[in-house]
């Protein structure tokens, strides 16, 4: 019998998941290496979509104690990543709210003390190993740094030339208008439209103070359309600091949740996701 791939990756989403890499992993706290091994895992806790590290215990250069038992474990912030999909806890969820059991640790090293930043988890499987606060620590997979979480290798993206005529409007308004678009395919995420600059109406945006970060493409800074109540970091636009991004370094993206788009003069459904 046949398996679509998709729900197959959708229906393990509620289990404890690991899958070793063959990568050097470092993780610095200021100018001090706490962890440096060639041994680390990726870890998915349940209900989480994107991985963490997990290192041996003995790999790690900092004293490991039990959190104080009032530690605030944060909260869940649950989506959908799909309409059919179960729910899943977005980037806002703290690696503090553990979805599996085990113990939080803090981590003393380099002079600092990071309350919770490590957790012991208590399955078989991952005996000697202990999870690690991606955002406590600056990392390094050999020699590169790395920003967001660690790459997950069952997760990719693809970029496309397109000579479709597409355009983007919002309450009427037209923000953008090209026929040399490329096409972002990601993983489990709807198609992205990245815009060349001349194509956008910059003169209808405004520059926001917000930025994201994504392992993938690099750090996106946002504008706003202020000419709607729904205009608010509609669009974005990726630095260059990965290479394997070069395609869509300086395009504009925007979010087809909630903007209009025509494609070849025909309106697209507005997909359903976490930024709907």
């Amino acid at each position: 019998m046949s398996v679509k791939l998709s729900d197959t990756m959708l229906g393990i989403l509620s289990d404890l998941r690991y899958e070793p890499t063959l990568k050097r992993v470092r993780g610095d706290l200021g100018e001090t290496t706490v962890i440096d091994t060639r041994r680390a895992l990726l870890v998915w806790e349940p209900k989480r979509v994107t991985p963490i590290f997990a290192v041996p215990e003995e790999d790690l250069r900092a004293e490991l104690s039990a959190a104080m038992s009032g530690h605030e474990a944060g909260e869940e912030y649950p989506v959908a990543i799909m309409l059919e999909g179960p729910p899943v806890l977005d980037p806002r969820t703290p690696f503090s709210r553990h979805t599996t059991t085990g113990t939080p640790l803090t981590i003393t090293a380099a002079g600092a003390v990071l309350p919770g930043a490590a957790f012991r988890p208590d399955d078989p499987a991952l005996a000697g190993y202990v999870l690690l606060d991606f955002d406590s620590l600056s990392w390094r997979e050999d020699d590169e740094s790395i920003i967001g979480h660690p790459r997950d290798p069952f997760h990719r993206i693809d970029i496309r030339d397109s000579a479709d005529r597409i355009t983007v409007q919002m309450d009427g308004i037209t923000l953008a208008d090209t026929s040399r678009a490329a096409v972002l395919y990601e993983t489990l995420l709807p198609p992205r439209l990245y815009i060349p600059p001349e194509d956008v109406r910059f003169d209808a945006l405004e520059p926001s103070a917000t930025t994201t970060v994504c392992p993938y493409k690099g750090q996106a800074n946002y504008f706003s359309y202020p000419g709607s109540p729904k205009g608010k970091d509609v669009a974005w636009q990726y630095d260059s600091r990965f290479p394997d991004a070069t395609q869509i370094h300086g395009l504009v993206c925007f979010f087809n949740e909630r903007v209009d788009v025509l494609v070849n003069g025909e309106p697209q459904p507005k997909p359903v996701t976490p930024w709907s």
